[in-house]
């Protein structure tokens, strides 16, 4: 789902407050030994170097410097150095108390995002997870209960929040805009500058950009934070744009790419593009000259031009073999082999005004001769040089890069959409799981290394990636079945289990000497996806839902007749009622007519049967006004379903395009999923102690930090401390 952002770079304006923040958060002796590089490196970096800007649809442009500002960082950036003895001495007096009621020194928390407690406990049982299988001997080993619905976006702000999604305004990966009944992403919105100069051509904002994180509540690293206990976040899904705390933080899931979508790829071919141009990429078909081909990869629009222009960054491959290319782009060359993903490739956008937007992608050449293959990943915004704040501070992101390389930026970075539309194979998405995962690790060790007292949060993907797209090897009955013949491909899904086992066999390493917590979670389980349910076609059946003449399949719900209209649905797991005063053309009066109609839809949905297989569809159906608790609840869909394990909101649901039928099978390498019941797909939680609960809640995590850490636990969190024997 490419759902569209706006956008917003780098400021100038802010170098000064970026620098004397990660001065005050480098405490521990390696970061002391580095601070003083990328201190200086920082001021730098904004001496020497183009401004660096992430354009999207309707974005702003901001930019701003003069030697003001940048002798003002560098003069902060002294004061930062040599007053840290003086900043710490005072942090460790002023919270002495908090320090002496701690019951712990160190927590660490790994999530494994989609980890499931029943593949779990199977593996752990054939003995192919040795390290949980200590944890669980030690320690705990017990169900996790998810969120309503139990998805990454929903789930992950419950676990940082304590609330439930009534508090945090999560409800999906999708909501929908009241005003044009659209699909837009409900984790962030950027919008550029509200005040722009019109000269000529040219536009230029006079305001910075509003990039705005929609998860309200707060973290409980915040509040960790707030009395003086260190917190180091990595790819902690719903957290772009980054908020200030004491501690540091790489956004996740959610971020997007330089195109301000969350992932368009480009596939280029020798072949009629219009035979094979995905749903979710770009096929761009060229025309060798002999061996050499010339083309371009597209990158967002100008910002400075009143008439929209995409930019371009061109590029030459020579082929110089069956299986073998010369990539020639910005000035560099690079070597390609068939099969073997590039090291990430640094591109660069000029932009009207000759500044430079930078990002990354990499290059896969899947065939050359005859017939050129070429797939390019999503161009990520490039962290050594982030043109949006990834991170907090902002020169965390920098930090990492200088420190491992380039790495994946994007929320959601392993392309399951090419993978489904078959511009890659199974190898390749696997290849792209295991580096993405090779890289979070790199930071996990590198936080742990400096985060001797505190907390420290990790997010690794892979889990959750590789069983979505790998569940028709271990499911029989599924549309896209494949036998397990040997294949390596057969094995992804154990063997991601097992890289898990052994990312926590050596965090176990770092908890045995000082008495660290170590809590291994996941967001929530998996299981099949093997039909996909047309909530809108099953509304428009049962009369909740009319279109307009010629408006079946319009995508963005473009096609209904909101004047006839009762009901509709969009997203994974919502239905909406057209209430008037809420939605643009609502008619459903929301006191005498939504609590009857909430109940009849509920109702029936409920009744209804697979047409083919005769078994119930729909498992639960929740009424969110009963629900959710909250000031945010009136934006949550008024009813939620869950689905019965094997079924799902249809992908074309879920943008809002009404087909001809209600049921799908799906035929996508997406074969796993867990939009489920939340009584189906539990996750887990690992303990290196003893856990007294016995139905521990995914919400009830960030309670317990605040509790072990010696805070009282504000009495505003549905989540509740568990019972940890320390």
């Amino acid at each position: 789902m490419n759902s569209y952002m706006s956008c917003r770079i780098t400021s100038l304006q802010k170098t000064n407050k970026t620098l004397i923040t990660i001065g005050a958060l480098m405490r521990l002796k390696k970061y002391m030994r580095l601070k003083t590089i990328y201190l200086l490196g920082g001021v730098f970096f904004f001496l020497f170097t183009d401004a660096h800007a992430y354009i999207g649809p309707g974005a702003g442009f901001a930019v701003a410097g003069s030697f003001l500002v940048i002798f003002a960082a560098l003069v902060s950036a002294i004061l930062v150095l040599f007053t840290w003895p003086i900043r710490t001495a005072i942090r460790a007096v002023r919270f002495r108390k908090i320090h002496a009621r701690s019951r712990i020194k160190r927590a660490i928390i790994l999530g494994f995002d989609g980890m499931d407690y029943t593949l779990t406990k199977k593996m752990i049982d054939e003995g192919k997870l040795p390290h949980l299988a200590t944890l669980q001997r030690t320690g705990c080993f017990k169900p996790l209960r998810s969120t309503i619905p139990p998805i990454s976006p929903v789930a992950w702000s419950s676990f940082q929040t304590g609330v439930n999604p009534g508090k945090h305004n999560i409800f999906d990966f999708l909501t929908r805009d009241r005003a044009t009944y659209g699909p837009r992403l409900s984790s962030s919105e950027i919008k550029g500058s509200a005040r722009k100069l019109r000269i000529g051509k040219y536009v230029l904002p006079l305001g910075k950009p509003d990039i705005r994180l929609l998860r309200k509540s707060v973290p409980f690293w915040s509040i960790l934070g707030s009395h003086g206990i260190f917190s180091s976040i990595i790819r902690v899904p719903i957290t772009f744009p980054p908020e200030k705390f004491y501690g540091v933080s790489l956004s996740g899931m959610c971020v997007p790419d330089l195109r301000g979508s969350q992932g368009i790829f480009s596939y280029y071919t020798t072949t009629d593009a219009a035979e094979e141009t995905p749903t979710s990429g770009e096929v761009i078909k060229v025309i060798p000259n002999g061996n050499v081909i010339t083309s371009f990869l597209k990158g967002p629009e100008d910002p400075f031009l009143h008439e929209r222009k995409v930019l371009t960054c061109p590029f030459t491959l020579t082929l110089t073999g069956d299986a073998t290319a010369l990539l020639q782009i910005c000035g560099k060359k690079h070597f390609l082999s068939k099969g073997t993903y590039s090291e990430w490739i640094r591109v660069s956008f000029k932009t009207s005004l000759h500044l430079t937007i930078s990002g990354i992608c990499r290059f896969l050449l899947i065939a050359a001769q005859p017939t050129l293959k070429l797939y390019v990943t999503p161009i990520q915004i490039d962290p050594d040089k982030p043109a949006l704040p990834i991170s907090h501070p902002k020169i965390y992101a920098t930090y990492l890069a200088k420190r491992q390389g380039c790495f994946a930026t994007l929320g959601i970075a392993e392309d399951s959409w090419a993978l489904n539309e078959k511009c890659i194979t199974d190898a390749d998405f696997l290849e792209q799981c295991r580096c993405y995962d090779q890289e979070r690790e790199k930071m996990l060790f590198d936080a742990l290394e400096n985060t001797h007292r505190g907390i420290c949060v990790c997010v690794f993907d892979g889990t959750d990636r590789v069983q979505h797209t790998f569940w028709r090897y271990l499911d029989p009955e599924h549309p896209t079945h494949v036998e397990n013949n040997g294949q390596q491909e057969a094995q992804a899904i154990e063997d991601a289990y097992k890289n898990a086992d052994r990312i926590v066999g050596r965090v176990l390493r770092h908890c045995s000497a000082n008495g660290t917590l170590l809590m291994v979670i996941s967001d929530h389980g998996f299981t099949t996806f093997r039909y996909g349910i047309d909530l809108n076609y099953w509304l428009e059946e049962n009369g909740y839902l009319v279109l307009k003449e010629g408006g079946r399949w319009q995508k963005n719900l473009a096609g209904v007749d909101w004047s006839r209209t009762k009901a509709f649905a969009l997203g994974l797991a919502g239905i909406y009622l057209n209430l008037r005063g809420r939605e643009a053309h609502g008619i459903v009066d929301p006191i005498h007519e939504a609590p009857q109609l909430r109940e009849e839809i509920a109702a029936k949905l409920l009744q209804f049967r697979d047409p083919v297989r005769n078994v119930p569809v729909i498992k639960q159906v929740y009424n969110a006004v009963k629900l959710y608790a909250g000031p945010y609840k009136q934006d949550a869909p008024d009813l939620i379903i869950g689905y019965h394990a094997g079924y799902r909101a249809s992908w074309q649901t879920a943008v809002g395009e009404v087909t001809e039928s209600v049921l799908h099978a799906n035929t996508k390498a997406w074969s796993g999923d867990h939009c489920v019941d939340q009584s189906l797909v539990p996750g887990v939680l690992f303990c290196n102690r003893r856990v007294a609960d016995e139905q521990p809640r995914l919400l009830d995590i960030g309670p317990t930090m605040l509790n072990l850490f010696g805070l009282e636990v504000p009495t505003y969190l549905d989540g509740r401390p568990l019972n940890i024997e320390i």
